[in-house]
């Protein structure tokens, strides 16, 4: 009897622990990230979508630099795909060779080095997707894995291409595509007051600026059809029933999850399916381990300076990184800097040198006074969810653009590669320092980004799991993207209507002439 009883006990227990749990509906999704920075942020969404129940499985290069074949997170599939051994230093010797100066000639050569990197990378995934495609133990793997959507970073185009393949719905982790800023792809873009990306202008353009918006958006243009493009295009034409064009199959996308929100980038137009998610990788401050945290209140009232150039750059050249640790030895504050080069000759004492700090947490901590930066989207965003100003070196991409989004706003300053030495650093660290402008402007810009009615993440995760309960989400798509060019601007109408004018027109006007005509006729006729 006591044994049946306690029996009833366990059951009931378990009974009563399911009715409170949440219910969890686990999805199935396909992610194709691009690795690098991209990766950091797509890992924080895919391990929010796995502490909800989902299961992951995520395609991976086998020469992933962050993407590791074995997680808890997810299951792995991996491609093999060739990669150049100098491609993983291209970035440290192409700001090398940035901060040589800027000779017509030097912004040339670079500029064809980095279009060309960003040629063999696109083709480089494109001949990997191939054999992907022609791998039929893969496609039907992939196939009877029975998966919900294909969630995919469109910076590289191959998950899209797989997406519309394997005729699943697709959701884009997204600011950047192929070529370009993506609202470019979906929603009207008047280059009157929406700034191209590398144009480095902001949304109040005079006539000059605004030809110079117009030049910057025909190199992106010419890019996409000429240098982008054509690495795709065999795929579209060979796999793809009816073909394809990678803008095309972007506008197709059921969601974007747009990593930017209106307290950063300028006002412009936008679309249903357009969710934006600006950061969402942001949170709380944790405490810092104990040795770091010791060093930080070594600092007092002075407070600290962080500063980081990112991933893709693992120092800056010996001669200015020279510069740079004199500047901060001069300073009275304590300075964690993220290094991985040769240590500097003139470091001073109050300068910690780290292979890795916890960015998030320090931008969070009430003695951080400074970020000096290369303009990242995370970090940007990470140090505007925290109201840390900014002191920012843009290296390449978008990281120019979205510093001068701080600038504007007066939240932060940007010093150009080029111009970097000694005196303009400390210049302008003490300007960002000590003028009390720069911190009210970004814990203004703080405010604004936290008030808000749902957290970026819960956003997130509502619109991806909204894709899996609906099968997709056409209903948010415009049909804009199936009219021919002439039909979306309405060229057509209006020259119908300009040719019954016209033909109104010449009608009265034959008309009069024709009364004209007889009255003058009758009048000759009585004078006869």
């Amino acid at each position: 009897m006591e044994t049946f009883y306690s029996d009833s006990f366990v059951l009931l227990f378990i009974v009563c622990l399911i009715s409170f749990t949440t219910p969890c509906d686990g999805g199935n999704i396909l992610v194709f990230p691009v690795d690098g920075s991209h990766w950091v942020n797509m890992k924080i969404l895919l391990e929010e979508l796995h502490a909800r129940g989902h299961n992951i499985t995520v395609i991976r290069a086998s020469t992933s630099w962050y993407i590791a074949e074995k997680s808890p997170l997810y299951t792995s599939i991996t491609i093999a795909i060739p990669i150049d051994e100098g491609f993983e230093d291209f970035f440290d010797v192409y700001l090398q060779e940035n901060m040589r100066g800027a000779s017509a000639l030097t912004f040339l050569k670079i500029t064809k080095d980095f279009l060309s990197m960003l040629s063999e990378a696109h083709l480089m995934w494109s001949q990997a997707l191939v054999k992907t495609f022609d791998d039929e133990n893969m496609i039907k793997s992939l196939m009877d894995s029975q998966y919900d959507f294909v969630l995919t970073d469109p910076a590289l185009a191959p998950g899209i291409l797989l997406a519309k393949y394997l005729k699943l719905p697709l959701v884009l982790n997204v600011r950047w595509i192929t070529s370009g800023e993506g609202h470019f792809a979906i929603a009207p873009s008047p280059l009157s007051y929406i700034p191209v990306p590398g144009s480095g202008l902001t949304d109040k353009m005079n006539f000059m600026q605004r030809i110079k918006n117009m030049f910057f958006y025909s190199i992106i243009l010419l890019q996409q059809k000429f240098m982008l493009g054509p690495s795709y295009d065999a795929l579209c034409d060979k796999y793809i029933e009816g073909g394809c064009e990678i803008i095309s199959l972007l506008q197709e996308a059921d969601i974007w999850l747009f990593r930017s929100d209106f307290v950063f980038d300028f006002p412009r137009p936008t679309m249903p399916n357009v969710v934006y998610i600006g950061g969402f990788q942001c949170k709380p401050a944790r405490p810092l381990p104990a040795d770091l945290e010791e060093f930080v209140q070594s600092a007092g009232e002075h407070g600290v300076i962080i500063m980081s150039l990112g991933t893709l750059v693992n120092a800056l050249p010996k001669d200015v990184a020279d510069e740079i640790a004199s500047v901060f030895a001069k300073m009275p504050q304590k300075v964690i800097w993220r290094h991985k080069g040769e240590r500097p000759s003139t470091l001073g004492n109050n300068t910690l040198i780290v292979d890795w700090m916890p960015q998030n947490d320090l931008l969070g901590h009430p003695q951080t006074k400074v970020f000096v930066a290369h303009g990242g989207t995370n970090g940007v965003q990470e140090a505007i969810y925290h109201g840390v100003p900014v002191l920012g070196i843009p290296l390449f991409f978008d990281q120019y653009d979205n510093l001068l989004r701080l600038q504007e706003r007066g939240a932060g300053k940007i010093i150009e590669l080029v111009d970097v030495n000694g005196h303009s650093f400390e210049q302008g660290l003490k300007e960002v320092l000590h003028q009390d402008s720069y911190r009210l402007n970004m814990q203004r810009l703080s405010r604004l980004h936290r008030d808000q009615p749902i957290p970026p993440m819960d956003r997130a995760i509502f619109w991806v799991e909204y894709v899996m309960r609906h099968k997709g989400a056409p209903h948010l798509r415009t049909e804009a993207y199936k009219m021919p060019w002439y039909s979306y601007y309405c060229l057509d109408v209006v020259v119908l209507l300009l040719t019954v004018a016209t033909g109104l027109l010449l009608s009265a006007l034959a008309f009069f002439r024709f009364l004209c005509c007889s009255r003058r006729r009758k009048t000759k006729a009585k004078q006869h």
